[in-house]
Formats: C-alpha cells, sequence, structure tokens
C-alpha cells in the first residue's frame, strides 16, 4: 500500500486518500458500521455494484472537459483497475466498473497525477458541476461559462457545508437561452445573460426528475456572476439544515421548495446571509486556460463514400462562433467506448485540434476547434475507430442509463431496449436520424438517470405481475416532455405501462403517428396539442398482459427469464443511526474543526463545529427514538426533550447556542469561541450518555 502514496503531490489530496485507505481497512476489520462506511465512499466515488464484490469508480469531470493527457490517464486506470469500459454518463462524468475495493485509493492516486478527481462523484454531496458541451463555442453564448462552472466547482469540492446533506445537489450552467443545460431540472441551474454589459445569469432553483418531477422556480431573472458562488453557498447552507434526511425519498431541494415555498426559501436565505463567507465572490475569467490549437499541417486525405461522408458532416458538424472551425460529434452508443479508442481519439485532438474533448450530457463526445480544412482527415481517422455513425444528437441517438446491467436499482433492462429501439429507427425510420425534434431516453427506474422523463419519448424499468403471480419486465411509457429554452420544460406524461418486449411495437405506433399527423410540428408541440388521452387509446391494446408469451418473460439483452432483484440503491448514502458511530463522527467534526482553524479557514472551521453539535444532539434523540428527519428538527427537539426538561444544563438554550452560526460573521474570534463551545457541548453530550448508559 506504500507505493501510490509517493505520488500524490498535493498535500490536501493525499490526506484524502489516504483517509480512503484507513477506512477501507477499520470497516473490513470490523470496527467500522457498513452504512457509516458507504457514505464515507461514495462521497469518493466508490459506488456498489449490482454485482457483489465489485465497485463502479465514478470519475468526476467538471462540466464535461477532458484533456487529452486526462483521458489517456484515465485509460491506463481503467486498464489497470478495470475492464477498459469507459462510460459515459448523463452527468458528463465517466465511470469504470468491476474494481476491487481494496485498488481504490491507488486507482484514485493515479487519477490525480492529471487533476482527475473522484472526490464527490458520489453521495450527499454537490455533484459534477454540468454545462452546455458547446461552452465557449457557442454562436448564440453570451459569454463562455466554462470558467464560472469551473470555480463554482473549485468551492464547493471539500467544504464542509456541503458533505453530508440529506442528499445529492445537482448544478447546471446554460451557454445560451436554448438552456442546453437544462437548468429548469436542476437543484441550482445558471443561464448565461449578459445586462447593461454585465456578465451573468438566469437563476433556477429547485428543479428536480425522479418519481416526482419538479420544474424549477426563478429565483433570479439575472443575478451578477461575482454573487453566483456567494448564493449557492447560502442555498446549500438551508438545504443542509431544512432538507430532509429520514426518508430518502422526500430528501431533494424541491421538497423543501414545495413544502415553504420560495418565499419561504427566500426568507431563510436570508437569515444565512451572516454566516457567508464572501458577499461577492468575483470570477477572473481571463485567467482560465487559453485555447492552444495545433497547427500541424492538413494531411491528404481520400474519402471514398462520398454519400456517407456527406451524411455525417449534415448530422455531426456543429457549428463554432469562432470562424473556420467547427466542433465534430461522436455518437457514442449507450455512452459506451474503449480505451483502445479512446487513446486513438486523445491523441488526435492532441495533435490536430486543442487537446481536449467535451462529454455531453447525452452521453456522447463533442471534439472543439477543428479547422474546417481538416473535416475529410477528422472523418477518415475517426471512421477507423468506428466513430462516425451519423445521428450526433438527433432521434437515433437513445440515452439509456446502465439499469439492470449494472445498477443495485435497475428493475428492468435500459441497455438492451435502448439498442433494439436503434435498430428499428435505422432499419425502419431512416428519416428520423437526422431529426433533431425527438429526444427519446430510457431509465431502469424511476430515479431517472436516463432523465427519461424530460425526453419526448421516454421509457422507464418496471415489472407487471399476471393473474398466475408470474413477474414480466415492463416499461413505462412516458410521452410529451421537452426543453422549451430559457429555464422552461415540460415533463413528460406517464400514458401507459406495457410487457418491455412490446417497446418497439410502442415506438413505431407512436412515430407512424407523428408522421401521419404531426405536420411540422416539434413532437412535444404536437403532444401538447394532443394531450394525453389521445395516445393512450392507440396504446392501450399494448398494456393487455392476458396471453403473454414465454418471450415476455425474458428482459433485452438476456437469455435468462426476468427476476425482480433490486439491491440497496447507493445514489445517496444511507442515514447513521447507530449512537456510538454518531458521536465517534462528533469528535472527528471537532479534529475537523480545529485543522481549519489553524488553516486560516474561518467558515469551514464553523461549520464543523455546528456539524459537531448537530451530530451530538442527534445522537442522544437517537438514544430517545425520536426522528431525525431535519437538522432543524433536531435542533428544536433537542431544545425540548433535553434543555427544556433540565435533563442537561446549557447557559442558554441550544437552538440560540448552535444558531450563533448564521447571527455573526465568520472571522477568527468566532471561529474559536464557536469551536470552544462545540467541544464543551460534546463532553456535556457524553457525560450524559455515560450515566444513561451506567443507569440503565
Amino acid at each position: 500500500m506504500q507505493s501510490f502514496r509517493t505520488e500524490i503531490e498535493n498535500p490536501v489530496v493525499e490526506k484524502d486518500i489516504l483517509e480512503l485507505e484507513r477506512k477501507i481497512h477499520q470497516f473490513k476489520e470490523g470496527g467500522l458500521d457498513e452504512e457509516k462506511f458507504r457514505s464515507l465512499r461514495l462521497a469518493r466515488g466508490v459506488y456498489g455494484q449490482r454485482q457483489q464484490g465489485v465497485q463502479m469508480i465514478r470519475i468526476k469531470l467538471p462540466y464535461g472537459k477532458v484533456t487529452a493527457n486526462q483521458l489517456h490517464r484515465i485509460c491506463a486506470v481503467s486498464d489497470e483497475y478495470s475492464t477498459g469500459r469507459l462510460h459515459i454518463t448523463t452527468r458528463q462524468d465517466i465511470q469504470i466498473h468491476y474494481v476491487d475495493l481494496d485498488k481504490t485509493p491507488e486507482l484514485w492516486a493515479k487519477l490525480e497525477k492529471d487533476e482527475v478527481t473522484l472526490r464527490e462523484a458520489c453521495g450527499n454531496t454537490v455533484r459534477n458541476v454540468t454545462a452546455s458541451e458547446t461552452a465557449g463555442i457557442d454562436v448564440d453564448e453570451p459569454f463562455d461559462v466554462s470558467p464560472y462552472a469551473e470555480a463554482l466547482f473549485k468551492y464547493f469540492l471539500r467544504n464542509p457545508i456541503s458533505q453530508e446533506m440529506g442528499r445529492k445537489f445537482k448544478v447546471s450552467f446554460s451557454a445560451s437561452d436554448a438552456d442546453t443545460g437544462l437548468s429548469y431540472m436542476h437543484d441550482l441551474g445558471f443561464i448565461a445573460k449578459i445586462n447593461n454589459g454585465i456578465k451573468g445569469f438566469k437563476v433556477m432553483l429547485g428543479g428536480g426528475l425522479g418519481s416526482r418531477p419538479r420544474h424549477a422556480d426563478v429565483l433570479f431573472e439575472f443575478l451578477a456572476s461575482d454573487k453566483i458562488i456567494p448564493l449557492m453557498d447560502g442555498v446549500i447552507r438551508v438545504f443542509d439544515r431544512y432538507g430532509e434526511r429520514k426518508s430518502r425519498a422526500k430528501a431533494r431541494l424541491k421538497f423543501v421548495l414545495k413544502d415553504i415555498g420560495l418565499d419561504g426559501f427566500k426568507t431563510l436565505l436570508a437569515k444565512e446571509q451572516k454566516a457567508i463567507p464572501y458577499k461577492i465572490f468575483p470570477i477572473d475569467a481571463l485567467a482560465y486556460p487559453k485555447i492552444e490549437i495545433s497547427k500541424k499541417p492538413v494531411p491528404k486525405v481520400v474519402v471514398e463514400d462520398k454519400n456517407a461522408f456527406e451524411k455525417w458532416k449534415s448530422t455531426n458538424l456543429v457549428a463554432q462562433k469562432q470562424g473556420g472551425f467547427v466542433a465534430i460529434g461522436i455518437k457514442v452508443l449507450l455512452g459506451d467506448f474503449y480505451t483502445d479508442k479512446a487513446r486513438l481519439l486523445a491523441d488526435l485532438v492532441q495533435n490536430y485540434a486543442a487537446g481536449e474533448i467535451r462529454l455531453s450530457l447525452r452521453q456522447n463526445i463533442l471534439i472543439p476547434y477543428v479547422r474546417e480544412e481538416l473535416i475529410p482527415f477528422f472523418y477518415t481517422e475517426l471512421k477507423k475507430l468506428g466513430f462516425v455513425e451519423a445521428g450526433y444528437n438527433k432521434a437515433l441517438d437513445i440515452t439509456a442509463c446502465p439499469g439492470t446491467d449494472t445498477c443495485n436499482l435497475g428493475i428492468a433492462s435500459s441497455t438492451g431496449i435502448a439498442k433494439e429501439l436503434e435498430r428499428v429507427i435505422k432499419a425502419e425510420y431512416p428519416q428520423y436520424i437526422g431529426n433533431s425534434d425527438v429526444v427519446i431516453k430510457i431509465s431502469g427506474c424511476m430515479n431517472a438517470c436516463g432523465q427519461h422523463n424530460m425526453a419526448n419519448i421516454g421509457f422507464q424499468g418496471m415489472s407487471i405481475r399476471t393473474k398466475d403471480k408470474l413477474v414480466a419486465p415492463a416499461l413505462q411509457v412516458l410521452l410529451g416532455g421537452g426543453n422549451i429554452g430559457n429555464g422552461e420544460g415540460r415533463f413528460a406524461d406517464k400514458v401507459v405501462k406495457v410487457p418491455s418486449k412490446r417497446g418497439p411495437e410502442a415506438l413505431r405506433l407512436i412515430l407512424n403517428d407523428f408522421d401521419a399527423n404531426g405536420n411540422g410540428r416539434s413532437y412535444a408541440d404536437y403532444y401538447a396539442q394532443k394531450g394525453e388521452p389521445y395516445f393512450y387509446d392507440f396504446l392501450k391494446p399494448l398494456t393487455d398482459i392476458e396471453n403473454l408469451s414465454q418471450e415476455d418473460f425474458i428482459d433485452w439483452g438476456t437469455t435468462e427469464k426476468y427476476k425482480k432483484e433490486i439491491g440497496i440503491g447507493e445514489c445517496a448514502g444511507v442515514v447513521i443511526d447507530l449512537i456510538a458511530t454518531l458521536l465517534f463522527e462528533s469528535i472527528e467534526k471537532i479534529r475537523n474543526a480545529e485543522e481549519t482553524l489553524v488553516e486560516e479557514k474561518w467558515a469551514a472551521s464553523i461549520y464543523h463545529s455546528y456539524s459537531s453539535m448537530v451530530n451530538s444532539a442527534k445522537a442522544l434523540l437517537t438514544a430517545e427514538k425520536t426522528k431525525t428527519n431535519t437538522h432543524a428538527s433536531i435542533i428544536r427537539d433537542f431544545d425540548e426533550k433535553f434543555i427544556a426538561s433540565g435533563r442537561i444544563s446549557l447557559e442558554q438554550g441550544f437552538e440560540d447556542m448552535v444558531l450563533q452560526l448564521n447571527k455573526n460573521k465568520p472571522t477568527l474570534e468566532f471561529a474559536q469561541t464557536y469551536l470552544n463551545t462545540a467541544k464543551a457541548f460534546l463532553t456535556k453530550v457524553e457525560a450524559f450518555r455515560k450515566s444513561e448508559l451506567a443507569y440503565a
């Protein structure tokens, strides 16, 4: 285990990786509760697979940008520790699968050589900051959002306010009013704007997908760019305190907004302003790394199949605002590609473009800064890699999560049905290969990692039970979703549920109807005009399960009879209710507060102290079998059950004591005083717990 330690140059990263190694040993030796360990490893990008004994590793790639060097590094790690398959996610990450848990610290250390991190790629944290893959080249963008996404990513990485929230927190940046970052379905979405010469953003708050999708509210029509980080700092503080922690189904920010409304949220946000360390946080876009474009001469090539070349150009080239350049889109089936091709792609962009690629929200690859005269050369080189399939970001380009292939939560196959639907479109509906008005997305369960409920045509993996109590794989068909632009979107309606093997026939009926009656409208507009009952009527015959064949009990992509097997979901960490573990965590948080105080990070130290006090209160309430759903309820109930009753004596109420957090500016003096308060409180809690155990 010593080998990788000397390779880590950043001391903060080194501490993080060594902590993961230590916790793995502690867990395997029985000294760390399984649920607590799950929470810790998830925050470090290590996610349990459906298959026992192996892990999925999620590599965090802010706004989907990957340099050629980073791609080579990811390939090397995948070949050494995994299977050589790279999977692009709908959040612009790369996942590798079948990794040995013991090897994860070593794997992480090697990635960090090229500044690639796993930190907070999973778990109850700020997840990958996504953005339009065309950021920096978009012909309609008012400015490049990349520097702002980068700054926000760096500010919240390892930030103590966002390490143990009730659930994950997702952020997006859109380059223009087209809103290709899909702001309306994010916890926080930023759409680039310029107002009176000032760069800023329209801000969307509280969106989300899942079983109960919610359209985000407009928090600001315009917010100057130097205020977006202070704003998110406050939003996360509110979410951390008032967000649900017990029920995963209600633990997203969208439910806080649903309960208290936008005005109520603004009131809570105002109460946090004193605690936020920066009132403005200027982002120096000019300091963002400059693009370096290769000037190698154009190699001479001969394109043999002119028709295929022209078809590819019509669907896979993206215009750039920079004259003389185009971006090339690569359609990646299901987001899966392999290291042998990825290495050659890295060399290609390094030698003949700008040395980087962008991963897209639709699980594809975009190569920016290709000189127009190099288009034939790139086509011939990409063809050698199998990367010239027409239909980039078109109807043929179906998005799908891994589903039952590897995910614990998968109910039915996403990848198998996606492959079959793409086959149907190619063979029977070739006109849709170049159609960008129909978006098809598939998820293996209700959690919507495939974003099915914002698609024009969506499919969600489910199961059905016959009268004989036999279980077969099924698909919920959803229709009518879509991105309107400028923060507006529609969520799809659930229309019918059909056996999975009838999914292709459902698609045929839908496309045949659209071809006959669409009359040039977008699919979203056509659906809105017709209404859900219209589509239900002609799809209803597919719902009949009276006479299922043997084939209907076999899911796509497999030859075995279907079994509904759902494991423990790890989309967010599970709450820990072991009292001893909770108190141990409180001690660790005190240590973190002391360390950050020495490092002169006052705001961080204060939040660690706050977390320690709330955690200690939670431990005693847990012992009393009191619900600990939110930080706010923990604070309130501790006052009632322990302070007002006189069981624990404090000089003031617990709420008054702990919420000094948002009534004082983050100064050295307050950080020190607050840390001493947290230490004293922990001592009292430990003494009380000891006396209770002795009495029992």
